[in-house]
């Protein structure tokens, strides 16, 4: 069995592992809220309202149990969303349509804005990536889609289809009160008890959530209207976000990991353990205090010689 959901090797990790993804998740929650049906399924049946940083690290530990987990925890994490999810439902004002929380359409929806901002964000913050890696991170990621109920028929394959559905469900796209509500809280979200040394630091934070918005596509941005969007502003965003990668980069790893859930950093811990049974190396030793490991495939075997056999 293959030690980890996702290869170290895979664009997965390369993705997901870069320190550009605390951006990345506020950003795809900022980009989900601009659906009304999805926003109201948040609005009414999460506690997003009174926990927005827990719903950003429960992100995070999706995310990183399905890259780093164990095949095992990730598809029990899953069969557990997804048990969750069907007990939901809520009714659009709008419509007054009684919807499920694991509706089709809307689980698409949440999939995709997370996908295109995971891959966007990082590309533009330095991770080097190329059109054949996006096609195999959208593949890849296509896969994950399960863990939540979906097939992957149901979600793009490749960056065209992914252009495609986007292009497709942004008429119906627009910014609700609740979703700018939603942005608010991003911006300046709760410090959870757990991280309540983390206070004094709050200000920090801000940066961060002003630096998801600036980085989302300009028609979001003129949708929310709630931070000033100078011209050139897109060039801004992108230089501001490879400083803010290069700064996390090179923070260790053992104080980098104190804003996660125990949960999350025991998975990476024994992650790190079944890597290093399988056969993976440790590539960058103990180089800037370990500011991120990075694991080296185990090397395969030279064919034998048919004539020594």
């Amino acid at each position: 069995m293959q030690p980890t959901a996702a290869a170290p090797e895979s664009v997965t990790w390369k993705i997901h592992l870069d320190r550009s993804m605390w951006v990345a998740g506020v950003r795809a929650l900022m980009l989900q809220a601009l659906h009304p049906v999805a926003m109201q399924g948040v609005w009414q049946r999460s506690d997003f309202r009174s926990d927005p940083t827990g719903r950003l690290l429960r992100t995070a530990h999706f995310v990183a149990v399905t890259t780093y987990g164990s095949l095992t925890e990730a598809e029990a994490l899953g069969a557990h969303i997804r048990r969750v999810h069907r007990a939901l439902s809520f009714t659009d004002p709008a419509t007054g349509r009684l919807h499920r929380v694991d509706q089709r359409d809307l689980l698409v929806w949440v999939h995709c804005a997370e996908v295109s901002s995971y891959l966007e964000t990082a590309h533009r913050a330095g991770v080097p990536l190329t059109a054949e890696d996006g096609d195999r991170y959208v593949d890849e990621q296509s896969r994950t889609a399960a863990y939540v109920g979906l097939s992957r028929d149901d979600v793009p394959r490749d960056l065209a289809g992914m252009r495609r559905y986007l292009a497709a469900v942004r008429p119906s796209l627009r910014a609700t009160p609740e979703a700018r509500q939603a942005v608010r809280f991003l911006l300046w979200p709760k410090v959870p008890e757990r991280l309540a040394w983390l206070t004094p630091l709050k200000p920090l934070w801000f940066p961060v959530g002003a630096l998801s918005y600036a980085t989302l596509p300009a028609w979001a941005r003129r949708a929310y209207g709630m931070l000033p969007d100078p011209p050139g502003s897109d060039a801004l965003a992108t230089t501001a976000l490879r400083g803010l990668r290069a700064g996390l980069e090179l923070v260790p790893e053992r104080y980098y990991n104190l804003v996660f859930d125990e949960a999350t950093v025991r998975s990476a811990d024994e992650a790190r353990k079944r890597l290093l049974a399988a056969g993976y190396e440790v590539e960058n030793g103990f180089r800037a205090l370990r500011a991120r490991t990075l694991f080296r495939a185990p090397a395969v075997p030279a064919p034998r010689d048919p004539a020594e056999v």
